[in-house]
């Protein structure tokens, strides 16, 4: 087993200014200097991010007038998209081998790129393409920015630090949400919300210099070097499926369930309420800053609550009371609408918070990123077998409300599997959690 590596010099433990424009993240724990900047770094870029992630269902209403999709054809073209996440595994993989640093980088850069040229997208095939890809390397990009988080922080505060990525990168959909919301006098609508996906770029070369390879990864790389052949690379793969079984099993049975379930609730969220209700894009966005606002409290609120009562309990809370808020959403009208909106937001984010750090603590160091990849197929396939499934039962029913209110009940399982098979992990070193261990050969 290896030791934990002593805490770097830099020791001043003074928040920095920009928390000040954060009050969601609530009352910080006492980090260091060196904690904070990737805190900082991480979360603008994850902003961004998010931002990127959160466009097509916000315009879907737009993009399928403008693409002409056919009603029919929704499901299945957001299934599509969001299998763009598959290939963020072999990026996961990839950055167990040779560096989160490295492959963060290039992930900024590559989906970038890629939203900036799904604004220039002529037909549906060649947005679905662009965005498969674009989806690919922002969700690698997310899936590493966690890695890193707990990597960095000490045991009694890596709750707090991954609620807080999570609400800074919820961010980017409120940024989104405002722009939505002047989607009808922006020159070239939903185009142009696409366009400003290209900002980032503008910071590469500043986190080249400024964004360090974590502490953690740098001991397992000195312990054991490792070369990037490809056989090398895809080894993990095997030896995590034979080491860790029952593991994988539990996170991966809460992660398909909560992404075949809910996923397709989330992209029909916007169209619900401008068909079904009426609202203007304005309406929409301004629920979405005001009452996003106070639903991102979930993110640092819910990590927090974890490290001090435990994983367990506070994510069954919270995996209850979101499919219930869920189902209340799209069988409510009038006022009710605004407060279970919300009650959804906060929920969501802080049952994912709580599964995400639970996630990155189960696995040891040499094999985190690959194991979040592996999470990250198991979402992507439940995800868009959900939305699949969503256009069958919209055939049968003639309703996408009906049909995501059937969908949402697997949800409540999630719970009692955390409760039955998941190991309480607040207050541990990673080290203690999930020691390193030779793989089986043979």
């Amino acid at each position: 087993m290896s030791e934990p590596e002593a805490p770097r010099p830099q020791d001043d433990r003074t928040p920095p200014r920009w928390l000040q424009l954060a009050p969601f993240l609530g009352k910080p724990p006492s980090l260091t200097r060196h904690q904070w900047r990737v805190i900082g770094l991480i979360g603008i870029v994850s902003l961004f991010d998010q931002y990127d992630l959160t466009l097509f269902s916000l315009a879907l209403k737009q993009i399928q007038a403008d693409l002409l999709i056919p009603e029919q054809q929704l499901g299945d073209l957001g299934a599509l998209v969001r299998l763009g996440a598959l290939p963020a595994f072999l990026v996961g993989i990839l950055a167990d081998r040779i560096g989160r640093r490295r492959v963060l980088l290039v992930t900024i850069v590559a989906y970038t790129v890629l939203t900036g040229a799904t604004a220039f997208a002529q037909s549906a095939t060649t947005f679905v393409a662009l965005q498969f890809f674009a989806r690919m390397f922002a969700v690698a990009e997310l899936m590493l920015a966690y890695v890193v988080i707990t990597e960095e922080l000490d045991p009694e505060n890596r709750g707090w630090g991954i609620g807080a990525l999570t609400a800074l990168a919820a961010c980017g959909s409120g940024l989104a949400l405002s722009l939505f919301g002047l989607i009808e006098v922006l020159p070239f609508g939903w185009r142009s919300l696409y366009a400003i996906g290209l900002l980032p770029l503008c910071l590469i070369a500043w986190l080249r210099r400024s964004l360090p390879e974590t502490r953690r990864f740098e001991a397992q790389r000195t312990q054991e070097p490792r070369g990037p052949r490809f056989a090398e690379i895809l080894r993990p793969v095997a030896d995590l499926v034979r080491m860790y079984p029952g593991r994988l099993l539990a996170i991966g049975t809460v992660i398909f369930l909560l992404n075949f379930s809910e996923n397709a609730a989330g992209f029909f969220g916007p169209k619900y309420l401008q068909e079904e209700h009426g609202w203007a894009p304005w309406q929409y966005s301004l629920m979405g800053i005001a009452g996003g606002f106070i639903g991102i409290f979930g993110g640092a609120f819910a990590g927090r609550l974890s490290d001090r009562y435990g994983r367990r309990r506070i994510a069954a809370i919270f995996l209850v009371a979101n499919p219930l808020l869920i189902l209340g959403f799209y069988h409510a009208f009038g006022w009710a609408l605004v407060p279970l909106w919300i009650g959804m937001i906060f929920s969501g984010m802080a049952a994912g918070v709580v599964i995400a750090t639970f996630g990155n603590e189960l696995f040891p160091t040499s094999y985190r990123s690959t194991a979040s990849g592996a999470r990250v197929i198991i979402g992507t396939l439940a995800g868009s077998l959900g939305l699949a499934t969503e256009s069958v039962l919209y055939g049968i029913l003639g309703s996408h409300w009906e049909a995501l209110s059937i969908l949402v009940i697997g949800a409540l399982l999630t719970p009692l599997v955390v409760l039955i098979f998941f190991p309480e992990t607040s207050g541990r070193e990673l080290e203690a959690i999930s020691p390193e261990k030779p793989p089986p050969r043979g």
